[in-house]
């Protein structure tokens, strides 16, 4: 499929989602926001992959919102609003419960919804000189629909000082906050270390292990979920990929996942 804001690659089991409006800083409007959905609904029908890197070209991950756009924004009533607001919330939970994990890679500014992205992946890896910003009060604007996963990401407490003040955010702040898990000179270099990690592990492992997560995320710690993570460990124990891989380790030998 041929997208003009974004390339998606799919090499064996990986697929690569680069963000490609580096003229315009990757910001978004109504048009990535579309062939992002477009992407994210192709990747879910390959049941083979164990991966996506979502990364971007040019000097900024992402400025946030396509100037163009807000003046459209600006002129739309109510309902095309919501509507409008609708498409890039429903990107950012198709991107959350994406059931392969996520590693994203950010570089120079990630900017308003561009943190929507960020709070979504699995794994951050990010420049050293990379910038961050809920910038919306600025522009007399609110980070509603980046807002739950933000919230998620970094706690309340913080979410309600840098949300209010609209404060640049920078690389170490963001790695305390728990925005970003590593700092990188050579985004590349680590990033191809996180995917060997990665690479390391069941790939229907990673989706379950994904998906054990989101459950229990808000879940009560009671009698129904004592129950739900018994069932899950059983039945990958006695899955194909969980025999092999119990198997190999006994055996001393690699698993068949190691090594792609």
């Amino acid at each position: 499929m041929q997208f003009t804001t974004l390339r998606l690659e799919i090499n064996n089991d990986i697929a690569r989602l680069t963000l490609a409006r580096s003229d315009k800083h990757n910001a978004f409007d109504d048009g990535m926001i579309a062939e992002l959905l477009s992407a994210m609904a192709t990747i879910r029908q390959q049941p083979n992959l164990r991966l996506l890197v979502l990364d971007a070209d040019g000097k900024h991950f992402c400025a946030g919102a396509d100037l163009a756009w807000m003046q459209r924004q600006a002129q739309m009533d109510e309902a095309a609003n919501l509507a409008d607001a609708e498409q890039l919330a429903e990107l950012f939970h198709q991107l959350d419960t994406l059931p392969i994990p996520v590693l994203m890679l950010v570089q120079g500014a990630a900017f308003g919804g561009a943190l929507g992205l960020v709070a979504c992946a699995d794994i951050v890896l990010a420049d050293a000189r990379a910038r961050f910003c809920l910038s919306e009060v600025k522009l007399g604007l609110i980070p509603a629909t980046i807002g739950p996963y933000v919230v998620r990401a970094i706690g309340l407490r913080q979410a309600r000082r840098f949300a209010l003040t609209a404060e640049v955010i920078d690389a170490e702040q963001a790695l305390r906050l728990g925005l970003v898990h590593q700092l990188c000179d050579d985004l590349g270099e680590a990033s191809k270390a996180m995917i060997a990690t990665l690479s390391n592990n069941g790939p229907q492992a990673l989706k379950a292990c994904k998906a054990l997560l989101q459950q229990i995320e808000h879940a009560p710690l009671d009698e129904a979920l004592r129950r739900d993570t018994a069932e899950r460990i059983a039945a990958i124990r006695v899955s194909d990929e969980g025999q092999h891989g119990l198997q190999s380790f006994f055996d001393k030998q690699p698993p068949r996942w190691q090594g792609r």
